[in-house]
């Protein structure tokens, strides 16, 4: 079996740190990893399946000695300046930034939605955006079938999408609630604890946040409809990890909903709860540490002709980053045989 050279670029990061242990569970044909971080990390001895290895300083002849695949989780600055170099030595990247997921020439993939445009790829493939990434896993499906004509996003996003400053304004503001402590912000704009902040990223002229507008054109070029109407509001919840979504969708065909809720059963990545007599539907606390998309609270729209309503939750750290990114890696392989 051909085995292949593996970089993981930000491996001391919160979600390289995920991939790593997505790594060593799915023991891909890898015959060697190489681990890169900043200045800041490198030196730093990590251990990964029952080896120990010195994290590397990221260089522009870090990809000289020959890549077959890297995975990038060290920002959009990061992934700008080193993609293409590492592309230009025969690597293939996927990158867990919002650096190529818009250019034209670069795949967006979620393997369980489109692996067809791994094939088009110039070097660079682009991972989407976590929140983006659960809820196409739960539209595909749907369109094929019925045809989506509209969707409404509401999410309610964990702090470990805003990355360690994000987990500890939590924390903190949990040990310092009750007390007269001041304590400083490290990520958000107010406390995130006992509070819900309707500002993820920057705000933009429109109106909307960066974030919102992510959702909105990444499931656009996901599912390969450019003029699909979309709209999104995100909102960042007091949650550590895992992200949960209300979906309101609008089909362009009719559907029994029996025959809907079995398509999505039947549909690569997804897991149903739904039993609501019972009290039986998805929870963030229970998607931690999976890789499937959990989708539940599926209801008619009443208020249009074709319409439905979803509750989707997923890990947001691992399928929503680390996770899709490593099963790209794993189909790429899966194609090569």
């Amino acid at each position: 079996m051909k085995e292949y050279k593996f970089a993981l670029v930000g491996a001391t990061g919160v979600v390289g740190r995920i991939a790593r242990t997505v790594l060593e569970e799915k023991k891909l044909p890898i015959s060697e990893y190489v681990f890169f971080a900043s200045s800041k990390s490198a030196g730093t001895e990590i251990e990964f399946m029952g080896k120990k290895y010195i994290v590397r300083e990221l260089k522009e002849d870090s990809f000289d000695e020959g890549f077959d695949f890297a995975v990038f989780s060290a920002g959009g600055e990061t992934s700008k300046k080193f993609s293409p170099i590492a592309a230009s030595k025969g690597c293939v990247v996927v990158d867990n930034s919002s650096a190529f997921r818009m250019d034209p020439e670069v795949p967006l993939v979620v393997p369980e939605v489109n692996p067809e445009t791994i094939k088009d790829n110039k070097g660079i493939i682009a991972n989407p955006n976590c929140s983006t990434i659960q809820a196409v896993v739960a539209l595909k499906p749907l369109d094929d079938k019925y045809k989506i004509k509209r969707v409404v996003y509401s999410t309610y996003q964990a702090v470990s999408g805003a990355g360690i400053h994000g987990i500890n304004d939590l924390e903190n503001g949990i040990k310092n609630y009750g007390t007269e402590e001041k304590y400083d912000l490290e990520k958000f704009p107010y406390p995130i604890f006992n509070n819900c902040l309707p500002h993820i990223d920057v705000f933009l002229d429109n109106g909307y946040t960066k974030e919102e507008e992510k959702m909105i054109n990444e499931t656009r070029k996901i599912l390969n409809k450019p003029d699909l109407a979309v709209t999104a509001t995100t909102v960042r919840v007091p949650v550590f990890n895992s992200h949960s979504e209300s979906i309101n969708i609008e089909f362009e065909n009719d559907f029994e909903l029996n025959d809907l809720i079995e398509n999505l059963r039947n549909a690569p990545g997804v897991i149903i709860e739904d039993d609501v007599q019972n009290n039986v539907y998805p929870l963030a606390m229970n998607a931690n540490n999976h890789d499937e998309v959990f989708v539940g609270r599926i209801r008619r729209d009443f208020s249009v002709k074709s319409g439905i309503n979803l509750w989707v939750v997923a890990d947001n750290t691992r399928k929503g980053a680390a996770s899709n990114a490593i099963q790209i890696v794993e189909k790429m392989i899966e194609m090569d045989k």
